[in-house]
C-alpha cells in the first residue's frame, strides 16, 4: 500500500483530499503546515508527498524542494488554486516538483495523477539503477552515447551586478539534446550509477572551455561542482588542467545541500584548485542544513542564496530581514552575495536596496546555447 503525505493549512480541504486518497487504497498522513510535514518526512518514508501551494513560510514549493533532499524516492505533487507559472516552470526544471494540479480537480485526477507518478517513479529507478542487467547495459550504452557525442551542451544565464545591472558573469548550465538521457537530473543519475561522474565532468569542462574562449575576458564563468568530484584530488586536478588558462575567470560552485563535508579528502582538493586560481561559491544557500557549517569550512568567494529566500521577497519581511543578515555576514567576510532566481522587478528593487553584490533570474535573462540568444541583462531600476 502506497503511502502520502497530504499538506495543506485548510483542514477541511485537508480532510477531504485524505478520504479521497483513502478511498482509493492509500495510507495517508496528514500535515497542517510546512513544518510539520518536513518534521514527518524526516521520521516517516512516503511514497508521494500532496503539497498545497500558498501556505504560510515555508510555502508548498520549499517544503518540495527540503523534501527532494530528505526523501529523493519521494513523488512530489504541487496543488495550487492560482499558480505563478515562472516560478513553478523553474522548480519543475529543478526537480523538486514531479506533478503540478491546479484547484479544484475532479476525485479521480488526484488520484490518477499519483498512480502515473509512482509508476512513472519506478520506470525510471528501473531505467537509472537497473534491476536487470539488460537494462544495466541498456542505459550504459546510452550514457556512452550520450558522453561521447554532441548532445551535451552548456546553457549560460546571466549574472548581474545590483548596483549598476551591468554584466558580471554567467553560470554554466547543463542541456542534453539526447532522446532518453535528456535531462541534468537523468544524466547525473546515470553517471553516478555507471561510476562514470569523471567522464560527465571531462566533458562538461571540455565544453566550458569552449565557451571561456569567446566570452569577454573581464566576465566571471559559474559551473557547478558534483561533490562526488572532490575525493580524488589527482583526477580534478587532471581535469581542470585544461581551465588554467582562465582559472581566475572560473567559480566552482558547491552545493549547500550536498555531503561535501562526509568526502574524503575534499578539503585538500579544493586548496589546491584555490592555490591555481579557481574561487569557489556555496550554492543553493537556505535550501539545505549546513549552511553555517558548509560557510565555515568552505570560506568561499561567492555565496547564491537559494530561490527560496527570494521568492515573494518584497512582501515577506522575515525573509527581508534573513536577507538583510546574509548581506551583512557576507560583508564581513570579504563574500560576494548572489541572489538568484529573481522573477519580477519588485524582487530586484528588495534585495537591491538591502545591499546585495550580484543578481541572477529570468528578469536579467534566461538561460541559452548562443552568445546570440543571451539577452543583455537590464538594469535594476
Amino acid at each position: 500500500m502506497a503511502r502520502v503525505l497530504v499538506v495543506d493549512d485548510d483542514s477541511n480541504l485537508r480532510r477531504v483530499l485524505s478520504l479521497m486518497l483513502q478511498r482509493s487504497g492509500y495510507q495517508v498522513d496528514e500535515a497542517s503546515d510546512g513544518l510539520e510535514a518536513l518534521q514527518k518526512a524526516t521520521a516517516s518514508s512516503y511514497d508521494a508527498a500532496v503539497v498545497d501551494y500558498q501556505m504560510p513560510a515555508p510555502d508548498g514549493l520549499e517544503v518540495l524542494g527540503q523534501l527532494r533532499e530528505i526523501q529523493p524516492r519521494c513523488v512530489r505533487v504541487l496543488m495550487s488554486g492560482a499558480l505563478d507559472l515562472p516560478v513553478v516552470m523553474h522548480a519543475v526544471n529543478r526537480g523538486e516538483v514531479s506533478r503540478v494540479l491546479q484547484k479544484p480537480f475532479p476525485r479521480q485526477l488526484i488520484v490518477s495523477t499519483l498512480e502515473e507518478a509512482i509508476s512513472a517513479r519506478a520506470r525510471l529507478e528501473e531505467l537509472c539503477v537497473g534491476a536487470r542487467s539488460d537494462g544495466v547495459e541498456s542505459q550504459r550504452r546510452q550514457l556512452e552515447e550520450c558522453l561521447s557525442g554532441d548532445f551535451l551542451k552548456l546553457a549560460l544565464q546571466p549574472v548581474v551586478a545590483a548596483r549598476d545591472g551591468g554584466l558580471r558573469g554567467y553560470e554554466a548550465l547543463l542541456r542534453s539534446a539526447h532522446p532518453t538521457l535528456d535531462t541534468p537530473t537523468r544524466i547525473i543519475a546515470a553517471s553516478e550509477a555507471h561510476d562514470l561522474l569523471g567522464r560527465l565532468a571531462d566533458r562538461v569542462a571540455q565544453l566550458a572551455c569552449s565557451w571561456l574562449r569567446v566570452l569577454p575576458p573581464e566576465l566571471s564563468f559559474f559551473v557547478n561542482v558534483h561533490p562526488a568530484e572532490l575525493s580524488d584530488i589527482e583526477a580534478v586536478q587532471r581535469r581542470f588542467t585544461i581551465l588554467k588558462p582562465w582559472a581566475h575567470r572560473v567559480v566552482l560552485e558547491i552545493t549547500e545541500r550536498s555531503h561535501v563535508q562526509q568526502m574524503i579528502g575534499w578539503r585538500h582538493t579544493l586548496d589546491a584548485l584555490t592555490a591555481e586560481g579557481f574561487r569557489i561559491a556555496v550554492d543553493d544557500l537556505g535550501a539545505g542544513y549546513n549552511s553555517l557549517s558548509i560557510l565555515a569550512e568552505l570560506q568561499p568567494s561567492f555565496v547564491k542564496v537559494d530561490m527560496s529566500i527570494v521568492r515573494h521577497i518584497d512582501r515577506e519581511e522575515r525573509k527581508q530581514r534573513l536577507m538583510d543578515l546574509l548581506s551583512r555576514f557576507a560583508r564581513a567576510t570579504n563574500t560576494q552575495l548572489i541572489v538568484e532566481g529573481i522573477e519580477t522587478a519588485e524582487e530586484a528593487a528588495v534585495v537591491k536596496r538591502i545591499g546585495v553584490d550580484l543578481l541572477q533570474g529570468y528578469l536579467f535573462g534566461r538561460p541559452s546555447l548562443s552568445i546570440a540568444g543571451m539577452l543583455p541583462a537590464s538594469a535594476v531600476g
